[in-house]
């Protein structure tokens, strides 16, 4: 099933089951699937891919792990949980993240493979992580550890 129809289907379980905050989450979700899909028209496509669906969900997490950042500096708790609970329900809709073992053994071979051998060559590397293991990849995690094998 692509994540569009799963989108509607989990919308409507949720609105059945009475829960406002996922429903309200989930509305949320397909409505900035609608502003991507505008976007994309002006280039010929009328809904854009799985693949896009999920950059977008994790830029969505990213900017609310943001703001629970903000909002605990602030002493703004409720706000932060409202936020967390976002987290919670679009992370339910992206692949598992691989765990820090599996990132640094599938960094190491990502500079094996390309031949990296400086701090300049990151961009050969993070581009092969991201071929090879695609949405499983944490890129924000994934970064600072080639960096930092890169530069021994």
């Amino acid at each position: 099933m692509a994540l569009r129809d799963e989108f509607s289907e989990q919308l409507k379980a949720s609105m059945r089951a009475g829960n406002t905050a996922r429903t309200s989450t989930l509305r949320m979700v397909l409505a900035k699937l609608k502003d991507f899909d505008i976007a994309a028209r002006p280039k010929g496509i009328s809904a854009i891919p799985d693949e896009e669906i999920l950059g977008m969900l994790h830029g969505m997490v990213k900017s609310r792990r943001e703001s629970v950042v903000l909002y605990v500096q602030g002493n703004r708790p409720e706000l932060a949980a409202k936020e967390e609970t976002e987290i919670a329900v679009i992370k339910g809709f992206l692949p598992a993240q691989m765990d820090a073992g599996a990132l640094e053994a599938a960094a190491v071979a990502a500079i094996a493979a390309t031949g990296a051998v400086a701090v300049k060559d990151m961009g050969k590397v993070m581009a092969a992580l991201k071929a090879s293991h695609g949405a499983g990849l944490d890129m924000g995690a994934a970064g600072p550890l080639v960096k930092a094998k890169l530069s021994a």
